[in-house]
């Protein structure tokens, strides 16, 4: 049967190979288990720490499947870094979304995808926005998570003098999180696979040791440690959000954010752990590709009715591919991992602290930022809307603001330099409704 389905013999790979590939990719992806749900609930959301945990595991788990069975792929799949940060701090926080408009919101934009994925409109969509554009989003994003991770951590502050600063370094808690990047910081430096799983799994040790020395904000084991309370209080919230989302002037803005992310990030890393692998041909097209945006898609459909950010293609699959992964049997197992870790559920919630999550969290942005080096600086347009999206993402504590900004900022210097021509219609009419968003 699983020759049948993910044709080993042709892929000159073997069971055994697959399942550690899959585990491999689990643990390289196993951190978001302790840090989506550090992002996305808490006071600002309202939702419950536990329920996004469910959510996050059991959506990840289908995606997986999904990505396995469907599109043959060895990709693991989870509500993706940045895209939850957008969710919390930006549609939440700043638009003052309730967290169910937020989540219909992901639906509405996985629902599109999902349209996209089965028409063909895809390649439409991909070639209508600049190529320095898409990299300055993914890196501006890590800049902007990066920062999240730092002020949770303590480890920047607010100051009335110079607006930020850093923070007290006496502080056990704060010097537990310093502690922690500096330790996942050296694993990626020695190019340890899984280095930010590796690099939470040390900082909670730690931190737990520190709690029973009597040091105060420390992480600690919980009494019990099998999970027994499977219920998702957000199961199905994204449905009631449709009643007021459009009462938002905004809301385009939001699903059109929630969509590009997702969409570019799912279609960088195909690409990129495709081309390791050999699934793009001579002419740069991916096999099942279709099949595999289709799971993707449908991961964050699930992801929002059970009540998670957008689902997304994880780059850390790369971890499983260097492993010998190169069927779906390695994103099934992936799959696998991600229901048994429901199980052991108030072990991982018991660490998923600031202190604790803030290294791998910062970690993600170190490498999100290293789309930064493929942007053609020497063209002042592309540099100049590149800077503007990256830096409006941080200052303005908005990804949303800052991709927009971006655009605008890109419409403006090409038409200057005599260049509006080359920008697509799709992306004119992008500029436009940018424009009218901010002057409403």
């Amino acid at each position: 049967m699983l020759e049948r389905i993910f044709k080993l013999n042709a892929k000159k790979t073997n069971v055994k190979t697959e399942v550690l590939a899959g585990i491999t990719t689990f643990l390289a992806m196993a951190y978001i288990l302790g840090v989506n749900p550090s992002i996305l609930a808490g006071d600002i959301t309202g939702m419950d720490m536990s329920s996004v945990f469910l959510a996050t595991a059991i959506s990840s788990a289908i995606a997986c499947i999904l990505m396995g069975v469907l599109a043959n792929y060895p990709i693991g799949l989870a509500p993706g870094m940045g895209v939850n940060a957008l969710f919390t701090y930006t549609v939440c926080l700043i638009y003052g979304y309730t967290y169910q408009e937020a989540l219909c919101s992901v639906l509405i934009s996985g629902l599109i995808f999902l349209v996209i994925s089965i028409t063909g409109i895809r390649k439409l969509i991909i070639d209508s926005i600049p190529k320095n554009m898409k990299l300055a989003i993914g890196a501006g994003i890590g800049f902007f998570i990066a920062f999240i991770a730092l002020k949770n951590a303590g480890i920047i502050v607010a100051s009335d003098a110079t607006f930020v600063a850093l923070g007290n370094f006496k502080d056990p808690a704060v010097l537990l999180a310093i502690f922690g990047i500096v330790v996942t910081m050296c694993l990626m430096v020695k190019k340890v696979n899984a280095a930010p799983f590796y690099g939470l799994i040390i900082t909670a040790i730690v931190g737990i040791v520190l709690g029973m020395m009597g040091i105060s904000n420390m992480p600690s084991l919980p009494n019990q440690i099998l999970t027994t309370d499977y219920t998702i209080s957000t199961l199905g919230s994204c449905f009631s959000g449709f009643k007021t989302i459009f009462t938002h002037s905004n809301w385009f803005i939001v699903v059109f954010s929630f969509l590009f992310v997702d969409f570019f990030d799912t279609a960088g890393t195909l690409v990129a752990v495709g081309n390791s692998i050999g699934l793009v041909d001579e002419n740069g097209k991916m096999e099942n590709i279709e099949k595999a945006l289709l799971a993707d898609s449908v991961g964050t459909v699930v992801g929002a009715i059970m009540g998670t950010s957008t689902v997304t293609s994880f780059v850390e699959s790369g971890a499983g591919v260097a492993a010998g992964g190169r069927t779906g049997l390695t994103a099934v197992t992936c799959g696998i991992c991600f229901i048994l870790s429901i199980f052991i559920s108030p072990v991982i919630l018991s660490v998923a602290v600031n202190a604790v999550t803030a290294p791998a969290i910062f970690v993600v942005g170190i490498l999100m930022a290293q789309q930064l080096k493929d942007i053609e600086w020497q063209d002042v347009a592309s540099a100049a809307s590149a800077f503007v999206t990256i830096i409006f993402m941080v200052l303005a504590y908005s990804i949303s603001d800052g991709l927009a900004l971006g655009f605008i900022v890109y419409g403006i210097t090409m038409a200057v330099s005599g260049k509006a021509k080359q920008v697509s219609p799709i992306c004119w009419v992008l500029i436009i409704v940018f424009i009218l968003y901010f002057c409403k």
